[in-house]
């Protein structure tokens, strides 16, 4: 079974046991949180829409990788730098319930 959930702006595709890194949210370490799916398919291959429901376990907080952004224009004496290091938060998946 698996389940299509949507969170910080992005869809997910979520088993039971998978570790996943989204967007950060306001959770504290170790806290149970719940998403609601977009879509919902078992294992006897039907299909269900905006019905059950997702538990996740908080694993962790942290940045992600520097992301680096250069700008140059030649002969213009015109260099700037900036950087970016992207907050998540990473959660294992515990259940996927059905209503």
């Amino acid at each position: 079974m698996y389940a299509v959930i949507k969170t910080g702006g992005k869809q997910y595709r979520v088993e039971p046991g998978m570790k996943l890194r989204i967007e950060k949210i306001k959770a504290e370490e170790g806290a149970s949180v719940e998403f609601e799916p977009l879509m919902l398919r078992k294992d006897d291959g039907s299909v269900e829409f905006y019905k059950g429901k997702v538990v996740a376990e908080v694993v962790a907080h942290g940045k992600g990788r520097k992301v680096t952004v250069f700008k140059y224009k030649p002969k213009k004496n015109y260099k700037r730098w900036k950087g970016h290091r992207q907050s998540y938060t990473e959660i294992l998946i515990k259940d996927i319930k059905e209503v």
